[in-house]
C-alpha cells in the first residue's frame, strides 16, 4: 500500500549529518562509527529503503533553531545564520530534484499528477516513479520577519511549524507554558494569507490555543501522539486533538518510542520492547474521539536526532512501515480505513490545502 509520512528530517540528516541518502540504509551505517553521536551508525532512512516501503510522498522539513539551546548542529547564535542553514536545505532538495531523484510539490496540479504516476506504477510495476516532497519547516526561527514567509513561500514551502523546543520569537513550543511572541500573530496571518498550512505540533498549550484564534487556513500535527496515553506536554490532550478534528485536520502519529508507550524510560540506551503495535493504541484513541478514521495518518519522525535505538523495535529501516495495514487488519480496521490511515486523509488535506 502507498504512504505518506508526514514528517521526515531528511535535509537536517543529510547536511548536518553528512549522509548521502541516495546510497541504502545498510550502507550508510557502515560509514558511520557506532555511538559517535545520537542515532550514529543506526539509521532507518533513506531513498532506496522509501522507495522499497512505497512511501510515496513525505513532508521534508527544513530545520534550524535560534533559541539559545546549545543543540549541536541545529541551534544557531543568530536568526541569520537559521535562516541561512534552511536555505541550504531547500537547496539541497531542489538539488535532488535537479536530478530526477525526488519531486518538490507545490500545487494540487502536481500533488494529482505525482499521485497518479505512484498509483499506475503500483499497478504495473516497472521503475518507480520520484519520491515526492512536501516542504516544511519545523521550527519558523529561520524566517527573518513575518515579511519574510512569502520568500519562503515562493522557495516552495507548504508547511510551518511556528516552534520547536523551547521558545523562539514566534511562539512558545515544547517544554514552555509562553503564548504566541509579538511577531506570532503577523506570522499566522502571513501563512493564512498565501496558504500554507500551520502545523500545530509542538506549540505549547497557550500558543496551540492562540494560535488556532487567529489562524483559519488548514491545520495538521504532523507528528503527534496522544497524552491520554504518554502523559507529556509534547503530546496533544483530548481538547486539543477534538479541536483540530473539528478544523478537518490530521494528526500523523509519531515512531520516536518515548512518545508511544510509556514502557520507555529516560536514560535508555536502546529500546528492546516498544513494538510497532504500541502505536495502534494512539490510532484507536483519535479514531474514538473523532467517531471515525479520518483524522489519523503517519508522520514517523524517523532519523528525527535519533535512529534503531530509539525506534520501534521490529523496525529496522523505513521500509517496515508497510507492516502498518496488516497490524491494523489485525486490530480489526476496514480496508478504506486502512488506506485512509497509510495515504488518503493526508491526500485529502493536501487537495484542501494546496492551490493550482
Amino acid at each position: 500500500m502507498l504512504i505518506i509520512d508526514a514528517h521526515l528530517d531528511l535535509a537536517m540528516n543529510a547536511l548536518q549529518g553528512n549522509r548521502d541518502l541516495t546510497r541504502s540504509v545498510y550502507t550508510i551505517r557502515t560509514t558511520e562509527q557506532k555511538n559517535s553521536g545520537k542515532g550514529q551508525g543506526y539509521g532507518t532512512v533513506a531513498f532506496p529503503e522509501m522507495r522499497q516501503g512505497r512511501v510515496a510522498l513525505s513532508f521534508a522539513t527544513a530545520i534550524a533553531r535560534s533559541t539559545g539551546r546549545p543543540t549541536p548542529n541545529i541551534d544557531y547564535d543568530h536568526p541569520t545564520q537559521a535562516s541561512a542553514m534552511a536555505q541550504g536545505h531547500l537547496a539541497y532538495y531542489r538539488g535532488l530534484e535537479e536530478l530526477g531523484i525526488v519531486r518538490v510539490i507545490t500545487t494540487g496540479a502536481e500533488l494529482d499528477g505525482h499521485w497518479g504516476e505512484w498509483t499506475a506504477w503500483e499497478d504495473a510495476g516497472g521503475e518507480a516513479p520520484p519520491l515526492g516532497f512536501v516542504l516544511s519547516m519545523e521550527g519558523a526561527d529561520p524566517i527573518l520577519t513575518p515579511e519574510h514567509v512569502e520568500f519562503w513561500y515562493n522557495a516552495g514551502l507548504r508547511a510551518i511549524g511556528p516552534s520547536h523546543y523551547g521558545p523562539n520569537r514566534y511562539a512558545g513550543g515544547t517544554g514552555t507554558e509562553l503564548g504566541l511572541g509579538e511577531m506570532g500573530p503577523a506570522l499566522l496571518q502571513e501563512m493564512e494569507r498565501l496558504g500554507i498550512m500551520l502545523d500545530l505540533t509542538h506549540l505549547s498549550d497557550e500558543s496551540f490555543w492562540q494560535a488556532l484564534e487567529i489562524y483559519n487556513g488548514p491545520v495538521l500535527a504532523s507528528h503527534n501522539n496522544c497524552r491520554a496515553i504518554v502523559p507529556h506536554q509534547r503530546q496533544f490532550s483530548d481538547e486539543q486533538l477534538r479541536a483540530i478534528i473539528e478544523r478537518g485536520g490530521v494528526v500523523g502519529m509519531a515512531m520516536d518510542v518515548w512518545m508511544m508507550s510509556t514502557k520507555w524510560r529516560g536514560g535508555q540506551s536502546w529500546n528492546y520492547d516498544i513494538m510497532l503495535e504500541d502505536m495502534v493504541p494512539h490510532i484507536d484513541h483519535i479514531c474514538e474521539l473523532a467517531g471515525n478514521a479520518s483524522n489519523i495518518a503517519i508522520g514517523t519522525d524517523l532519523d528525527g536526532g535519533f535512529g534503531r535505538e530509539q525506534s520501534p523495535a521490529d523496525l529496522d529501516t523505513i521500509a517496515d512501515l508497510q507492516r502498518i495495514p496488516d497490524l491494523l487488519r489485525g486490530n480489526g480496521y476496514a480496508e478504506d480505513d486502512i488506506a485512509a490511515i497509510c495515504h488518503g486523509n493526508w491526500l485529502r488535506l493536501l487537495r484542501e490545502a494546496l492551490k493550482d
